[in-house]
């Protein structure tokens, strides 16, 4: 199995504490790049990068047009924009909304498809509609791994719920075993003395 590039991470309803957990559970310098999908209101300030900072020991940003990936960094969609990326950079779209959200879960979870395939990993929270189950349902096609939250410790479960309908994931977790997976597959692989 190739091991993780990229890991993304979808929610909604009840996203923000989900995220607040799994952040904190993030060893000080992990390696890959960590991507959150939050659906937002179109008129929201643009806080939640910093609401997350305060919950994690790396940058958490919002990627611009053309932001180059790096590792370390905690990358949030920005509002009213869906996200898409490749193995070097993020970019924006305004294509219609997807499920009714934009940013879509789905956009973001079958670009890291295309871009990472077997090196990709989602990862699909609490969320209340069925946003992230096709995006989800791609990167599975495409060798990538695919986890989500048991949806009986969900806020909400259709999200989950959805994902489990279509996809043979990887593994139904709690919050806290979600959190405990993110943070053991970007934690940097010690170096072998010799």
């Amino acid at each position: 199995m190739s091991s993780v590039e990229l890991i993304a991470i979808g929610a909604s309803l009840g996203g923000l504490k989900a995220f607040e957990l799994i952040l904190r559970a993030l060893p000080p310098s992990f390696t890959a790049p960590l991507v959150l999908v939050q659906h937002r209101r179109l008129e929201s300030d643009g806080r939640l990068p910093e609401l997350l900072q305060r919950h994690c020991r790396c940058p958490v940003v919002e990627p611009d047009d053309r932001t180059p990936i790096e590792g370390g960094h905690v990358y949030v969609a920005p509002p009213n924009y869906h996200l898409h990326l490749d193995r070097r950079s993020f970019w924006l779209s305004i294509d219609p909304p997807v499920s009714f959200a934009r940013p879509s879960i789905d956009v973001l979870f079958e670009s890291v498809a295309d871009a990472y395939g077997p090196a990709g990993m989602a990862i699909m929270l609490t969320g209340a509609s069925e946003d992230g189950a096709a995006g989800a349902q791609a990167l599975k096609r495409a060798g990538g791994r695919v986890y989500v939250q048991d949806p009986k410790t969900a806020e909400a479960q259709t999200a989950p719920s959805a994902v489990l309908a279509r996809t043979a994931v990887d593994g139904v977790l709690s919050l806290e075993s979600i959190a405990d997976l993110v943070a053991g597959t970007l934690a940097p692989v010690p170096q072998r003395r010799r």
